[in-house]
C-alpha cells in the first residue's frame, strides 16, 4: 500500500486496488500540538464510535465508510482502521454549537457574537444557546491553528451554494445527533464535521464523526452553566495542560509536557465511557 498523508491522529494509505485505508492512531492533540503521550486504545475507540454514528446518520447524509472489517485491513490495524471512499475534501471545519464554551465563548466575550452569529448578552460558560449555530473554521495544516471564520468567509472559499449546503447539513446532523445523545443522558455541546465531494459531485461526510476528539460530550445530570463542565472528551487533557500542575505556559511557544500516567488513564476511561454510554455497547466487544 502507498502512504498518502499523516494527520494529527490518522494515517491515510491507498491500497493496491485504489481504495483508501484510514488508520486511527492513539495519538492525542491539544492546542495544535501532538502530545508525546499516546492514549491506549484511543484509535480503536474513535473508529468504533465513528462506525456506530455513521450507521445512526444513514439516510440523513451519505458517508465515506465502505468497510471496517474487510480482510484487506492488516491484522495489526484491526479495529482502528476503515476502508473508505476517496473524496475531494472541502477546506472547511464545519462546526455546530448548541452550547457556549471553548473558542466560541472567547469570541462571544470579545465581540458578543460567534463567527458572525450575534448572541444575547449575559451568556455564561456552558449556557445553552437559543438555537444551534453554524460556526465554521479554516482547516489548518498540521501544527497550525484552525481559525473561526464567518459564513461569508467560507462562501468566498467554496462558493455560496456549497457553503449553504454545508451549513444546512451541519445543523441537521448536529440536531439529530444531539437528540440521540440526549436520550442517553449526554449533552452534545458542539461538534465538527468534514465534508468532501465524491465522483458524482455529491457532498459526503468524511473523516471521523461525533467522537470525543471532535465533539464535546457532557453528562446531562451534572450540567451547571457558569464554569467548565465535566466531560467525556479530551477537554480533560486541555484542562490539565492549563493547570498549575503541568507547569506549561501556553504562550511560551514550547511544546506541552508529557501527560502523567493517571491523566492518560483517566482520559482513556472518559473515551470508553463516551462510547459505551452513547452506543449501549461494550467496548471490550468491539470486533471481538
Amino acid at each position: 500500500m502507498q502512504h498518502i498523508h499523516t494527520g494529527k491522529v490518522r494515517e491515510l494509505y491507498r491500497l493496491d486496488d485504489g481504495r483508501l485505508l484510514m488508520v486511527a492512531s492513539d495519538r492525542i492533540s491539544a492546542f495544535d500540538y501532538v502530545l508525546d503521550s499516546p492514549i491506549p486504545d484511543k484509535g480503536r475507540i474513535l473508529t468504533a464510535m465513528s462506525v456506530w454514528w455513521f450507521g445512526q446518520l444513514d439516510g440523513l447524509i451519505a458517508n465515506h465508510l465502505e468497510s471496517h472489517d474487510d480482510p484487506a485491513i492488516p491484522a495489526q490495524w484491526r479495529g482502528r482502521a476503515i476502508i473508505c471512499k476517496s473524496l475531494d475534501m472541502l477546506p472547511v471545519e464545519a462546526v455546530a454549537r448548541g452550547y457556549l464554551t471553548g473558542s466560541g465563548l472567547l469570541d462571544y466575550q470579545a465581540t458578543g457574537a460567534v463567527c458572525g452569529n450575534p448572541l444575547p448578552p449575559g451568556l455564561r460558560d456552558g449556557d445553552k444557546l437559543p438555537e444551534p449555530i453554524f460556526t465554521p473554521a479554516t482547516k489548518a495544516a498540521l501544527g497550525e491553528h484552525d481559525e473561526n471564520v464567518s459564513f461569508d468567509d467560507i462562501a468566498a472559499t467554496v462558493g455560496v451554494e456549497a457553503a449553504e449546503q454545508v451549513r444546512k447539513l451541519t445543523l441537521a446532523i448536529y440536531g439529530h445527533a444531539a437528540a440521540v445523545a440526549a436520550e442517553r443522558g449526554i449533552i452534545l455541546a458542539d461538534t465538527k464535521f468534514e465534508f468532501g465531494r465524491d465522483g458524482t459531485g455529491e457532498l459526503v461526510l468524511g473523516d471521523e464523526v461525533l467522537t470525543p476528539d471532535s465533539s464535546r460530550f457532557w453528562p446531562a445530570d451534572l450540567w451547571e452553566p457558569g464554569h467548565a463542565q465535566p466531560s467525556f472528551d479530551k477537554q480533560y487533557v486541555r484542562d490539565w495542560l492549563l493547570s498549575a500542575e503541568s507547569g506549561w505556559d501556553r504562550k511560551s511557544g514550547q511544546a506541552p509536557p508529557p501527560l502523567p500516567d493517571d491523566v492518560v488513564a483517566q482520559t482513556r476511561e472518559r473515551y470508553v465511557q463516551a462510547y459505551e454510554r452513547l452506543t449501549g455497547l461494550s467496548f471490550a466487544d468491539w470486533l471481538g
